[in-house]
């Protein structure tokens, strides 16, 4: 986990050489509260059901994102649908690697952990 926030905060360090500091950090801390989120949703679900885990956590962790992103960086949440919907259909688009990856493990004997 620590290593995942230290790569938020290495690319809020980048951002901030192309972006406006209002919205470097409004998406690091996006970013970095939803990844906890997510997390905080995943783990539990992740022996149990894999693809509800993946998928659940992912909603969670998306509409996190989008709430603080806009507020931070806007002060508004006018386009709060859009950013769900469209961040939505990645999770949806990405079920089927997900399932792909799962049976590859299984066939060469690797265990979630």
């Amino acid at each position: 986990m620590i290593y995942s926030a230290a790569a938020v905060v290495f690319g809020a360090v980048l951002s901030s050489i192309f972006a406006p500091p209002a919205l470097v950090l409004a998406s690091g801390v996006a970013f970095l509260v939803s990844e906890f989120a997510d997390l905080a949703v995943y783990t539990p679900l992740a022996r149990r059901r894999l693809i509800a885990a993946v998928v659940v956590s992912s909603l969670v962790g998306l509409v996190v994102d989008s709430v603080i992103f806009l507020y931070l960086a806007f002060g508004s949440l006018e386009f709060l649908a859009g950013q769900v919907v469209g961040k939505a259909w990645m999770v949806l688009l990405s079920i089927p690697f997900v399932l792909y990856l799962r049976r590859r493990d299984e066939r060469i004997g690797l265990t979630p952990a």
